[in-house]
């Protein structure tokens, strides 16, 4: 059968849906075998040829030559042979030409369904196969159309879906707007691949900077890490291979250009870029910019910090509604703890005083265990006698004697914030009862219960703890922690037990 415009179809299929011409010739093939079957029975030997450069298509139906035919369909006599093949013998298997047109019009429809069924499910893998290797790339589109918030995007060879949780806040499209996103995620379902779109994910942001900064196309500028609140503000932490490409200055451009152009795709979105460190309490000074940092206290066994700013940088530093501090912590991986010098203050003098309540602990001791992280008695009773035993200046038997006495007071703490919990719920009782007793006399009754404590935690000397001999020194030694030039230098990444570290930026400046 030679039809003139089989090869032409198929060349303008295999481009229009992106499928591969094998595919195609084969769904032919095998919907013309399936015609053939319909007209002579379904136990035919049937094999249909395709010509790739004629574009003509032949069937053939094969028998076995037999002295004594006992099933037409698939054999024939040595008679009927001879006439197909003069030189045929028994045993022989003959390929017999057949004529489609007699083919009829119930197999050309089942040859049309066959075609059909075939090419949806070969359009829905060529979708899947083009789009898959695409997935975390930035791609373009058309708005088609929008269906309860959500946004159909034509793709050209296929559709994509960018969901309502998936858009910028404040974006409105209409039918026929071009569109930009981040590939998601490309799912293989029943009824064909499934695009899904965004333009708030983190990655977003730093494929519009791989676009638009050369330096990062190159990867000589890398972006390290990225956070974002879409819409209202986003941080992007990038480093450089090369000393004498300024990563931060090739992310911005000349005149600032470069992110400007990234700030009319993100539809006015703050963009702070930071210097990436590989010193951790660098890393959390840049992310925490414009802010100054005075102290920067690591925690590295939980991953968390805290972070000591001047009082008036405190706002600053925590952001409108904590913006600034939770994209840094997103951005470092690391839980941050932002407090003003004053409540560090306070902080140190409640640790320095709850400290010399043991005998044996003098203000340089209290002062060394502070510097190496320990912050509560219970911290002392449960660290190992290694730990610290590392505190320069104590000895076994002192570090002994100093567990022994911490235990004693923090379990004299724990006992004691519960009578006070038992004596204000009697307090309560007697206030009520003498409530009463005043409003049927008259008379008003005192308040009661004036002179109790007012804090349960065990780390606040309360009122029936005598206060050490010596306050003023321990305001002393509180001053003096505060100071720059005492803080420990950061060669030793930890302490010896993991416990928290003190970091000054004056230091970290020097390490990098």
């Amino acid at each position: 059968m030679l039809i003139t415009d089989v090869k032409r179809v198929i060349e303008q299929l295999s481009r229009d849906k992106g499928i591969n011409r094998e595919v195609l010739v084969a769904t032919l093939k095998e919907a013309i075998e399936s015609a053939a079957r319909k007209k002579l029975g379904a136990r035919a030997d049937i094999e249909v040829h395709y010509d790739e450069k004629t574009g003509e298509v032949e069937v053939f139906q094969f028998k076995e030559v037999v002295d004594e035919v006992h099933d037409p369909d698939v054999e024939l006599t040595l008679e009927d042979g001879l006439e197909y093949d003069p030189e045929c013998e028994e045993g022989d298997s003959l390929g017999i030409k057949v004529d489609t047109s007699l083919f009829g019009r119930i197999a050309a429809q089942s040859a049309k369904q066959v075609i059909i069924q075939k090419m949806k499910e070969a359009e829905r893998n060529a979708v899947y196969d083009n789009f898959i290797h695409k997935k975390g790339e930035i791609i373009n589109g058309i708005v088609q159309r929008i269906d309860r918030g959500n946004i159909i995007v034509n793709l050209g060879q296929a559709e994509a879906l960018l969901s309502s949780r998936e858009q910028m806040p404040r974006e409105n499209y209409k039918r026929g707007d071009r569109i930009r996103a981040y590939v998601l995620d490309v799912m293989e379902e029943s009824r064909g691949a499934q695009v899904l779109l965004s333009r708030t994910h983190p990655e977003f942001l730093a494929k519009l900077f791989a676009s638009e900064v050369p330096e990062v196309a190159e990867s000589i500028v890398t972006i390290r890490s990225a956070a974002r609140e879409p819409g209202i503000r986003s941080k992007i932490a990038v480093s450089s291979s090369d000393s004498d490409v300024d990563p931060v200055g090739a992310c911005v451009g000349m005149k600032g250009n470069r992110v400007q152009s990234i700030v009319q795709e993100l539809r006015g979105e703050k963009i702070d870029i930071v210097q990436w460190s590989p010193d951790v309490a660098k890393f959390v000074c840049n992310a925490l910019s414009p802010a100054e940092i005075a102290k920067v206290v690591i925690d590295e066994e939980n991953r968390s910090m805290e972070i000591i700013v001047p009082d008036e940088f405190l706002s600053i530093a925590i952001g409108k509604n904590g913006q600034n501090v939770r994209l840094a912590c997103r951005l470092t991986g690391w839980h941050l703890d932002v407090m003003s010098m004053d409540e560090y203050s306070r902080k140190l003098k409640k640790m320095y005083s709850s400290f010399m309540r043991i005998p044996e602990i003098t203000i340089d001791v209290a002062e060394k265990l502070c510097r190496n992280g320990f912050t509560t008695l219970k911290e002392i009773v449960d660290a190992s006698d290694d730990a610290l035993l590392s505190v320069s200046g104590l000895s076994e038997d002192e570090v002994v004697l100093i567990k022994k006495s911490a235990k004693q007071l923090f379990n004299s703490s724990d006992s004691k914030s519960g009578a006070v919990n038992h004596r204000r719920l009697d307090i309560k009782e007697n206030e009520s009862s003498l409530e009463d007793t005043s409003g049927s006399s008259g008379e008003e009754v005192p308040p009661v219960g004036d002179e109790l404590p007012k804090t349960d935690d065990p780390l606040e000397v309360d009122a029936t703890t005598p206060s050490f001999d010596e306050p003023r020194k321990v305001d002393e030694a509180l001053e003096e922690s505060m100071e720059v030039s005492a803080a420990p230098e950061l060669d030793d990444p930890s302490n010896a037990d993991g416990t928290p570290r003190v970091v000054e930026p004056s230091k970290v400046d020097e390490v990098s």
